[in-house]
């Protein structure tokens, strides 16, 4: 391979800023951020959301059939002029 033109891959620590979980995993991103975990100083990024916070992951998904939603509150406020008669 020649020297030079790969990028840095490495182990990165990502965490998730809304609930704390930590992971490491190696990948090439570049960030100025760092952390120390068991004596190592290796890169750190910071995300919105994981699998771990994620209402989709977490089983906290909502259905918008259940919230009564704008396709809901439209059928209930048209139902009473009903559909024409076929001739």
């Amino acid at each position: 391979m020649k020297d030079g033109i790969h990028p840095n891959y490495r182990d990165v620590v990502f965490v998730d800023q809304s609930n704390g979980f930590q992971f490491v995993t190696r990948s090439t991103v570049s960030t100025k951020d760092t952390i120390e975990i068991d004596g190592k100083t290796m890169p750190l990024v910071k995300l919105e959301t994981t699998s771990e916070s994620h209402p989709f992951y977490t089983g906290q998904q909502k259905s918008i059939d259940n919230l009564g939603g704008r396709v809901e509150k439209f059928r209930n406020k048209f139902a009473r002029l009903g559909t024409p008669a076929k001739k």
